[in-house]
């Protein structure tokens, strides 16, 4: 994990991740042929530039907000197999890349809590590592929903 010599730049390399995951959704979003599967991308991304904007205002000197309670993880995504991006991917593996993606973002930000002594911060980053670990919940239960129920 990278060494960060100020909260500052803590909270840039964060709010630079949450653009990143922002565009990931988007990207996925114009992907998809279904209405109803661009819409679940479109709300990930929305959801994304929030994370961003409550960044910003920490870095702006707004309050810190609290870490939740933790989020229950199926592991759906744990157990299956990496696929890459593409043109063609259908939604099954477009589910499977955002599991994927929101595991590395929960872990992202369970890491950079490690990185700070200051215990706001460190608050700050666990809340987000579970706003992230929702995320994973319910693509995981989308997941579920579509392709381990119906047996696909």
């Amino acid at each position: 994990m990278e060494k960060f010599g100020s909260v500052n730049e803590l909270l840039d390399f964060a709010i630079e991740k949450e653009q990143e995951a922002n565009m990931f959704y988007i990207g996925l979003a114009k992907k998809m042929e279904r209405e109803s599967m661009r819409k679940v991308f479109q709300d990930f991304a929305a959801e994304e530039q929030k994370h961003k904007e409550k960044l910003t205002g920490v870095k702006e000197g707004k309050q810190l907000m609290p870490a939740e309670q933790k989020v229950i993880d199926l592991k759906i995504g744990d157990y299956l197999v990496d696929v890459p991006a593409g043109p063609d991917m259908d939604y099954q593996d477009a589910l499977i890349l955002a599991m994927k993606k929101e595991k590395a973002s929960f872990r992202l930000y369970t890491d950079l809590a490690a990185t700070t002594e200051d215990g706001n911060l460190q608050s700050l980053m666990h809340g987000l590592a579970q706003e992230e670990a929702k995320h994973k919940l319910r693509l995981e239960m989308e997941y579920d929903e579509y392709f381990l129920t119906e047996g696909y």
